[in-house]
C-alpha cells in the first residue's frame, strides 16, 4: 500500500446535519417555503453535490429556482458555523493518519466540494488535522464531472503517483464510494450518520483483500 485516500470532508468530520441546517437557513433567507428534515435530507444525499440536490428537489416540486445561488448561500452558512466552532475528527481518523505517516504512506483527500468548504473543515479541526498532512487535496475546480464519476480519483492517483492497486480509499456515502469503485480503487465504507443503513455491498469484492486490522491501536 502506497497511499490512503479519504474520499470526502465527511470522512474527516461528521458534517451532514450541519449542511442540512445550512440549506434550511438559505431557503428561509431566500423566501422559499422549503424545509429539509433529517428523513428528507437522507434521501436527497443520494444526489452528490448541493446543486444537484436542489435541482432535484425543485423538479419534483415543479418549481424553478436559482440552484447555484442557493448552494452559495448555504455554503456561507456552513462555513460560518465551521469557522466559529471546533469539531473533533471522526473516530479512528487520527489513528489512520498516524499509521500512514509512520509507514511513509501518502495521504490524499479526494473531495469534490468547494475550496471554501475544505478550508472551513481544516479550520474547525483546530490543527488536529492539517492540510500539510495531505499529499493531495481535491476540490470541485479540478474536475469536470463530480462523483459518482471517477474523475477525482483519477486525478488523485495521478497526483499521488500511485496506481489503483497501490492504494485504498475511505468513503462515507454510496455516491462517493461509487466514484472509487468506478476508478477501480479499493474502498472501505465509513458511513456518515445519514448513511448507516445504506447498502455498500458493491464494495464487498475487495473486502477479503484488505487487512483492516492494520489500523487498529
Amino acid at each position: 500500500m502506497k497511499a490512503i485516500i479519504f474520499g470526502s470532508i465527511g470522512t474527516l468530520v461528521e458534517t451532514s446535519d450541519i449542511q442540512r441546517q445550512s440549506f434550511n437557513y438559505a431557503f428561509k433567507e431566500l423566501g422559499l417555503d422549503w424545509y429539509w428534515d433529517k428523513s428528507n435530507y437522507k434521501k436527497l444525499l443520494k444526489k452528490s453535490g448541493g446543486i444537484k440536490r436542489v435541482e432535484y428537489f425543485a423538479k419534483i416540486n415543479h418549481q424553478t429556482v436559482d440552484s447555484k445561488k442557493i448552494r452559495e448561500l448555504k455554503t456561507q452558512y456552513f462555513n460560518r458555523f465551521l469557522n466559529s466552532n471546533v469539531i473533533d475528527p471522526r473516530e479512528g481518523v487520527l489513528d489512520v493518519i498516524k499509521y500512514a505517516k509512520l509507514n511513509k504512506i501518502k495521504i490524499g483527500l479526494a473531495s469534490t466540494t468547494t475550496i471554501e468548504n475544505i478550508n472551513a473543515i481544516f479550520k474547525t479541526l483546530n490543527e488536529k488535522i492539517e492540510k500539510t498532512d495531505f499529499n493531495f487535496i481535491g476540490n470541485n475546480n479540478l474536475i469536470k464531472k463530480v462523483k459518482p464519476y471517477p474523475d477525482i480519483y483519477l486525478k488523485a492517483l495521478k497526483n499521488l503517483g500511485v496506481s489503483e492497486n497501490e492504494c485504498l480509499t475511505i468513503e462515507d456515502s454510496i455516491e462517493s464510494a461509487m466514484s472509487a469503485y468506478n476508478a477501480n480503487v479499493k474502498c472501505i465504507a465509513f458511513p456518515g450518520m445519514f448513511h448507516i443503513e445504506d447498502d455498500f455491498s458493491f464494495c464487498k469484492k475487495y473486502y477479503k483483500k484488505l487487512d483492516i486490522s492494520i489500523f487498529e491501536k
